[in-house]
């Protein structure tokens, strides 16, 4: 079992990206082998509970109010209704479902009241349930553990440093504080970011340094490529290359052996060999379904597909961690306190995204 380093340095961390591909991929398969299963994948199904109407400006998101998309929004699903889509999600080899709301932050009332009802509905089904919901205060994160939640997401996106060019409606230390409450109690931590925003190298490798330095390490780490959607400040952007999601991939399995690595956005433009090769470099988590909140992600039976030919076996749920408890709204410890948190709101511009909301004024 491999040691777990909490003082990484960035450069440290480059050194390993730019290690000969060959040589790099060997490392990563090694230290993979230490800590998982090579052959078991852990699939998961991403499902948006609450579409489109957000007030951030992340750059990359087409579920910003701000920018002219063509996504078409939603108000929050009903119980009833998630419960039948992680029915589904679990007869076609889910073991986890995770939810996500285009909120800013988490709110005290109904609608959170009705997404822990929607957590202990789908623990019950013995299925990993993860949220992702924005901002969360420490009681509410212990409501959402209280109500079975097994894993909370809340990415970082990008570098501290490169943040300021995506985002200028939250700060990065309001993610880390997030992180921070969730460690408060019981949840996983599930926190990765985006590569292909137009970051340097150094960015990826900062993006790692803040994730790989939390101590415990985050035990879910998404590594997404970005999908260019039309209408948002990063329209424009091109692809990037194969090669770069398996360095990202080799280099955090390295530096964060015992978590699972997980291949999100981008697959559709991935190749199965390319794939494949991220599955050798490390990565042991993917997400199934035909979309990811909103972008196109490859259909469940292609993927079951290719786990035929590759020798992959979906994992099971609760492998890494055991099934929490669920505990019923009426006998919780933990009650709305009604906060309004000060979350942050930064004073700088970013260019790119001011010119897509004027953009979108004119549409």
């Amino acid at each position: 079992m491999s040691d777990i380093k909490h003082d990484w340095t960035k450069e440290q961390i480059l050194e390993i990206y730019n290690t000969p591909m060959m040589e790099l991929l060997y490392q990563a398969a090694t230290v993979h082998r230490e800590s998982h299963d090579p052959n078991s994948v852990q699939v998961s199904t991403l499902l948006s509970i609450k579409t489109g109407g957000c007030p951030e400006d992340c750059g990359y998101c087409p579920q910003a109010a701000r920018y002219h998309t063509d996504i078409e929004g939603n108000d929050l699903m009903t119980v009833s209704h998630v419960k039948a889509q992680a029915l589904r999600a679990k007869a076609s080899g889910s073991s986890r479902v995770c939810m996500g709301a285009a909120w800013r932050n988490v709110k005290d009332g109904a609608e959170f009241d009705d997404v822990l009802e929607m957590v202990r509905t789908i623990n019950k089904l013995d299925m990993e349930v993860c949220c992702t919901l924005g901002m969360v205060t420490e009681n509410q994160a212990k409501r959402l553990a209280e109500a079975g939640l097994y894993a909370y997401n809340h990415n970082l996106d990008t570098s501290e440093d490169y943040y300021k060019d995506v985002i200028s409606t939250r700060a990065f230390q309001d993610r880390l504080d997030t992180i921070d409450n969730v460690r408060k109690t019981n949840v996983t931590v599930c926190s990765g970011g985006i590569i292909g925003m137009g970051e340097k190298v150094e960015d990826r490798a900062g993006m790692l340094v803040a994730l790989a330095t939390l101590n415990p390490q985050p035990e879910s780490v998404p590594i997404n490529a970005l999908v260019a959607v039309e209408g948002t400040p990063m329209e424009d952007i091109e692809p990037i290359s194969i090669w770069d999601m398996v360095r990202m991939v080799a280099t955090t399995r390295i530096v964060m052996p015992q978590t699972q690595v997980r291949l999100s956005a981008g697959r559709t433009e991935m190749s199965r060999e390319g794939q494949a090769m991220c599955f050798f470099a490390g990565a042991n988590s993917i997400f199934a379904g035909d979309k990811l909140l909103t972008t196109p992600n490859p259909d469940v039976n292609e993927d079951m597909e290719m786990f035929k030919t590759l020798g992959l076996i979906p994992q099971k749920p609760f492998v890494k961690k055991a099934q929490p408890e669920t505990v019923e709204a009426s006998e919780s410890e933990f009650n709305a306190l009604g906060e309004k948190p000060k979350w942050s709101r930064p004073d700088h511009i970013i260019e790119r995204n001011i010119e897509a909301k004027q953009k979108a004024k004119l549409q």
